[in-house]
């Protein structure tokens, strides 16, 4: 602390000076009594309630930590404070005893400036095309990815849009990950294409619509779905899709329940029997193309194998879009009242969406000099890792760890406790990290055993929080 009473803040490359009584730049770090002090409290999760339903939901001075036992009580990252410059152990090392097995827990805050978030929008609604940058504010802070059965994918944040671009854009990306990460809504612009309003755990808004229901499958996949409950009731079906439309007579489905070919043939590029490509442009009408009047994508009705009367049903593959049609004697499709069993396999479609919903998975590299704090060997924790000796999680929510070099994981932010993610403004993203191990196996890749304290010692943090354990998480110390 200097005479001015200002303290220097070294939890990050910043080095803010913050005066008595304010924060750094992060707002994670203030100068308290002339000491700087972590504001946030430390997270533990507890599995078990304390006394009559009810749990300590913040643990300080006069708190007897009566709700810390090994085996029930999990040392999270949450604010816990950083390794940085890196050099030194992690803020925590705890100890504890599971099922006769002596444990230990590196607990640490990593600052991520390698990292980025992977977005799965659940539509059939054109957002763009693929590698269009993604905006915020103007400014682009990703691009979009490949699609995946139903679901848009967006590819966020990453080293070059946080450092690589102008002072703006970094800061841009920043704030917009933190926001995703912390549940918040975002709204995007892609080029070429939609505006899209991003929350995780959320259906997603495009263009001002809210998505409701994922589809049940691609136009092939519904026919193999629900060909035995149209047969019978109808003479032929075509599942309109951006992707792969199906049409029942010519579908193998069809073939194994012996119905004649209509002879209607649609547009587009056939691929196996009853399976076809491109027949329209991705847009934001029937099936996730650009359609609005759905007999557009019929090329042709063939007149020596359809027939007067044959009953014709065109469907989306969210049962969003239903249209049912007869062939008049000039064969030609004409709109008639949809029957009830027709009616009820539509409804039934729609009864196997899913809701349509955001989810955002963090990813970060944490191969680097983060790993200096749990070892002085920091290989060794990398091939503990890849061994399943040590258990990676982040704020205590199960992850997954990549194949290949260094120890890069992603994580679902829904599976994370509230709070978990911070920021400093190099700019970098802030998330918690726990390693947890046999204690014999961090002695034996050159842990920082001297630092290792008992859980018991936490009553001693200043801040410390205790939370309920989320029951759909694996426990980590099992």
């Amino acid at each position: 602390m200097s005479a001015d009473g200002i303290v220097t803040c070294d939890a990050c490359p910043v080095l803010c000076r913050i005066r008595p009584g304010k924060t750094g730049a992060c707002d994670r770090y203030g100068n308290v009594d002339g000491k700087l002090a972590r504001l946030a409290p430390a997270v533990v999760l507890e599995r078990t309630l304390a006394r009559d339903g009810k749990l300590v939901p913040f643990a300080g001075e006069g708190w007897n930590g009566g709700l810390l036992r090994d085996g029930e009580t999990f040392v999270t990252g949450i604010g816990a404070g950083t390794t940085y410059p890196d050099y030194k152990p992690a803020p925590f090392i705890v100890a504890s005893r599971v099922d006769g097995v002596d444990m230990v827990t590196v607990v640490t805050e990593g600052i991520f400036s390698y990292c980025g978030l992977k977005a799965k929008i659940d539509t059939d609604r054109y957002l763009g095309p693929e590698q269009a940058a993604v905006r915020v504010k103007g400014e682009q802070i990703g691009h979009v990815t490949t699609a995946e059965y139903g679901s848009q994918m967006l590819s966020l944040g990453g080293v070059h849009h946080l450092t690589g671009g102008s002072k703006k854009e970094g800061v841009v990306t920043c704030d917009a990950m933190l926001d995703l990460c912390a549940l918040k809504p975002v709204e995007m612009t892609i080029d070429g294409g939609a505006t899209v309003v991003v929350q995780a755990g959320q259906p997603p808004i495009i263009d001002g619509t809210r998505e409701e229901r994922m589809r049940v499958g691609c136009g092939s996949a519904t026919i193999g779905i629900f060909a035995k409950q149209w047969h019978g009731h109808a003479d032929e079906v075509i599942v309109v899709d951006d992707h792969i439309t199906g049409v029942l007579s010519e579908h193998q489905a069809g073939r194994f329940l012996d119905m004649p070919h209509a002879g209607i043939r649609v547009r587009g590029r056939k691929s196996t029997p009853g399976r076809y490509f491109q027949v329209a442009h991705p847009g934001t009408g029937w099936g996730g193309t650009d359609i609005v009047d759905p007999l557009t994508i019929i090329e042709s009705i063939d007149p020596k194998t359809a027939w007067p009367g044959l009953r014709l049903l065109m469907v989306s593959t969210t049962g969003e879009h239903a249209a049912w049609f007869v062939l008049d004697d000039q064969l030609r499709p004409v709109p008639a009242p949809m029957p009830g069993p027709i009616t009820d396999v539509v409804a039934r479609i729609g009864e196997n969406c899913e809701p349509a919903l955001c989810s955002i998975v963090f990813m970060a590299g944490a191969g680097g000099s983060l790993r200096a704090g749990v070892t002085e060997n920091p290989v060794r924790l990398t091939r503990s890792v890849r061994q399943e000796v040590t258990r990676v999680t982040s704020g205590g929510a199960p992850v997954y760890v990549w194949p290949g070099g260094g120890i890069t994981y992603m994580v679902d932010v829904m599976a994370m406790p509230e709070g978990s993610f911070g920021y400093v403004p190099t700019p970098a993203l802030v998330a918690p990290l726990e390693f947890t191990m046999p204690l014999a196996a961090y002695r034996a890749m050159g842990g920082h055993v001297d630092h290792v304290r008992s859980l018991e010692s936490l009553r001693d943090v200043e801040r410390l929080e205790a939370r309920p354990w989320p029951a759909s998480n694996p426990w980590p110390l099992g």
